[in-house]
């Protein structure tokens, strides 16, 4: 569904991948640990447009995406949550969501629009609850709600995941990963996660890559990631599973 092959983007002069070659298959969760400055956001915002690659290509259902602008990658299936959710806090929850629809109101999809509204407040009762408030008083856990939620209006085939657990508390990310696992088994969305919470993310997910200084180091399933010697020592620790668990 997703394949990157000789992958190569760059800040300027800084070279930040370095001929990243992955593949996501339709249904998969597939988890991309790594430190910090590793390149796993860049890898991201390769993917959706947002960072242009300078070199390699990056197909989506067959089609090369490289070149097109992020609003058409939106509107072929591909959506990102960002990292620290970007969410527009001056606006309500509602207007957030009414935004990430925003490809599809161009294309005169009013009607269909606002029955994914219902669905959206039926995976997210708490935003329906708070339609109405701005955007920037919900907690945490709530802002990740709807940054996810906000990204779901585009009717995604490929959810992009950047981070959703940064900054909440060990619960709340418990709940966020079930609503992952259900965006998966109910509604059949493709995602691919970056996580720092390494073992959270390899939980999880199906399979995995392990990034550094802009290169993969390892792939394979999860489980053998998490058996991995070198990926313990370098991102496990000894804690043997999820503290919420």
């Amino acid at each position: 569904m997703l394949r990157l092959q000789n992958v190569n983007s760059a800040y300027g002069e800084i070279h930040v991948l370095k001929n990243i070659s992955l593949h996501i298959q339709e249904g998969e969760i597939v988890a991309l640990i790594g430190a910090n400055g590793a390149g796993k956001t860049t890898l991201l915002n390769s993917i959706s447009g947002i960072v242009a690659a300078k070199s390699g290509s990056i197909l989506y259902n067959g089609t090369e995406i490289v070149r097109m602008s992020p609003d058409r990658i939106v509107g072929l299936g591909v959506s990102q949550v960002p990292e620290g959710r970007q969410i527009f806090s001056p606006l309500s929850v509602l207007d957030n969501l009414k935004l990430g629809a925003y490809v599809r109101f161009r294309q005169a999809e009013k009607q269909e629009v606002g029955r994914d509204l219902e669905n959206i407040f039926d995976l997210f009762p708490r935003l329906r609850e708070r339609q109405q408030q701005y955007a920037g008083t919900l907690s945490g856990g709530e802002q990740q709600m709807l940054a996810i939620a906000r990204a779901l209006m585009a009717r995604p085939r490929v959810l992009l995941l950047d981070e959703p657990s940064m900054g909440l508390a060990p619960l709340v990310v418990n709940e966020i990963f079930r609503t992952i696992a259900h965006l998966r088994d109910a509604r059949k969305t493709t995602i691919f996660l970056v996580e720092q919470n390494a073992r959270a993310a390899l939980a999880h997910s199906d399979r995995g890559y392990v990034m550094e200084t802009g290169k993969l180091m390892f792939e394979g399933s999860s489980r053998d990631l998490m058996d991995n010697h070198e990926v313990q020592r370098a991102y496990l620790g000894r804690q043997k599973r999820p503290i919420w668990e």
